[in-house]
């Protein structure tokens, strides 16, 4: 079959993902990871599959996404990290740069490359604030699930896919 002829169900079932998740406060990104996991098997059932890939922090986040859209392998990349204020430097610039490294990646590319790449404007390393960026990395992970297949299926309607 075609690409042109694909409906975006059709191509939902030739779909691999590639799911790029940083170390740093693995704990909560992990929570955003088995989200996207269970939210994308929920829409799309058996018809994608995902491959993880694990780097130490954000900042590596944007290379390894390219290298992976690269590839030709993947419909699409979803990168996922937490950053925060460590006093050290200023967390905002290395969330700026990372997003900026994941747009580049798919506009060089032409493979969707998704964000689940977060930044508090103040992180407490609390019960309380852990608590509650646990569940907001679990709601993070439903949305990127639904803009990730939202987007392929778009892009399969209209003949762009990969």
């Amino acid at each position: 079959m075609n690409q042109a002829s694909r409906t975006p169900q059709d191509h939902v079932t030739q779909t691999s993902i590639a799911f790029v998740k940083a170390r740093w406060h693995a704990d909560i990104v992990d929570r955003c990871h088995a989200s996207f996991l269970q939210h994308l098997q929920r829409l799309a059932g058996n018809r994608a599959a995902v491959e993880t890939f694990e780097v130490p922090g954000a900042f590596e986040i944007p290379l390894l996404a390219r290298d992976l859209a690269r590839t030709g392998r993947y419909a699409a990349v979803v990168g996922a990290a937490f950053v925060v204020n460590g006093g050290i430097y200023r967390h905002d610039f290395v969330a700026g740069t990372v997003i900026d490294g994941l747009m580049r990646a798919q506009m060089d590319t032409d493979v969707p490359v998704l964000s689940a790449v977060l930044t508090p404007h103040n992180f407490h390393d609390s019960a309380e604030h852990t608590r509650f960026f646990l569940e907001h990395f679990e709601l993070k992970g439903q949305e990127v699930a639904e803009a990730c297949v939202a987007l392929l299926d778009t892009r399969a309607a209209i003949g762009r896919a990969a």
